[in-house]
Formats: structure tokens, C-alpha cells, sequence
């Protein structure tokens, strides 16, 4: 006799965990360059990497920056945290405290072999 009662599927724990990815892009400054810095946490650092995206005052960024002074940068912030997503547009100035340790974790990520 066959079992015809339905299985519960196999479940990995790493496959149903949504993704944790930050995207940083700089534009402007002296030649108008645009650079851009995509990352997402090695395993053992996800935890801290959504602290740090949780402790950024997402609510509180402005939306359209005003560069102040000749040749500031811009830069934009996109950070994926499981099905939450957060986007803000920052300028140079404001790119400081849980900002900047923000981009420069996904900077220092980005840029390793």
C-alpha cells in the first residue's frame, strides 16, 4: 500500500532566510564621478550588519540632498534586510555616526578579492 499522504518538504534553514545586501552609490564631487559599492554579509557577521542597518535613521533621511559647497558628493543607500527594504539620499555632510559605519562596512566588504 502506498502512503498518499502529503510530505512536508525538506526545509534548509540557509535557503529560506531572506537576503541581507547593501548598495552604496557616491556621485559627484570634482569630475562628477559616480562610484558604487554593492555588498551583502558573510554569515557569521549577518547579525551585525542588521544592527548597523537598523540603527540608521531611515525615516529621518532626506530625500532630495543639498549638496553644501562646490564639488560635494551625494550619496545614495539602499540596504535589504530580509523583506524590508530602506533607501535614503544623503549628503556628504550627513554621512556620519550609524551612516558611516554603515558605508564604510560595505565600502571595506566591496572592495575585498
Amino acid at each position: 500500500m502506498t502512503d498518499r499522504r502529503p510530505h512536508a518538504p525538506d526545509t534548509d534553514v540557509g535557503a529560506s532566510r531572506a537576503p541581507v545586501t547593501v548598495t552604496v552609490t557616491r556621485s559627484g564631487g570634482f569630475a562628477g564621478l559616480r562610484r558604487e559599492w554593492s555588498a551583502a554579509p558573510p554569515a557569521d557577521q549577518e547579525s551585525q550588519w542588521i544592527a548597523l542597518i537598523q540603527s540608521c535613521p531611515w525615516e529621518a533621511a532626506t530625500r532630495e540632498p543639498t549638496p553644501r559647497g562646490a564639488d560635494r558628493f551625494v550619496w545614495r543607500i539602499h540596504a535589504r534586510c530580509g523583506p524590508d527594504e530602506h533607501a535614503a539620499e544623503l549628503a556628504d555632510d550627513d554621512v556620519s555616526g550609524p551612516w558611516r559605519d554603515l558605508v564604510d562596512v560595505v565600502r571595506g566588504t566591496a572592495s575585498r578579492p
